[in-house]
């Protein structure tokens, strides 16, 4: 697998299962009827370093990491990852994690925060296994299309 930079022309290989995965409704708080331009700011827009992961020239992955907060405190970062659910289960959302997590610190970062993470998301125990610790969960706040009001988690490591 190839992680790398992202250029501009890889949002076309990235907004299929961009849209796939906000349309389910299950792990983003993003309008699941985000227009293509819309979307492309949110993942790529100014301020995001974005990174994709490629088998065999394939797009499968993509992630974003920015500043979570600015100023004296630009020094903690947030990111965002997405696996094409058409390649979930191949290790792909752990190299991609494993890689950003290095270039954030590589960048000078000192910490990563994701601000809401889905209490049901499988990603969990990823990141869990990666050293990010739960620091609160925000009772009932997202409407899960299948469990119903579920809890968003706020995560947190040290880099």
């Amino acid at each position: 697998m190839l992680i790398r930079d992202a250029n501009d022309s890889d949002w076309a290989r990235i907004w299929p299962f961009w849209r796939q995965i906000v349309e389910a409704g299950e792990t983003y708080g993003w309008d699941p009827q985000t227009p293509e331009p819309q979307a492309r700011t949110l993942w790529m827009g100014p301020g995001r370093r974005v990174y994709v992961a490629e088998l065999d020239g394939v797009v499968v992955g993509s992630a974003y990491v920015k500043p979570n907060y600015g100023g004296p405190a630009a020094s903690i970062a947030n990111a965002g990852f997405m696996v094409d659910p058409a390649h979930a289960g191949r290790g792909i959302g752990r190299a991609l994690a494993e890689y950003v997590l290095e270039r954030a610190k590589a960048d000078g970062y000192r910490a990563m925060v994701f601000n809401a993470v889905v209490e049901t998301n499988p990603a969990v125990r990823l990141w869990t296994s990666l050293g990010f610790t739960i620091l609160g969960t925000v009772p009932d706040a997202f409407d899960h299309p299948r469990h119903g009001r579920v809890g968003l988690h706020i995560m947190y490591r040290s880099l």
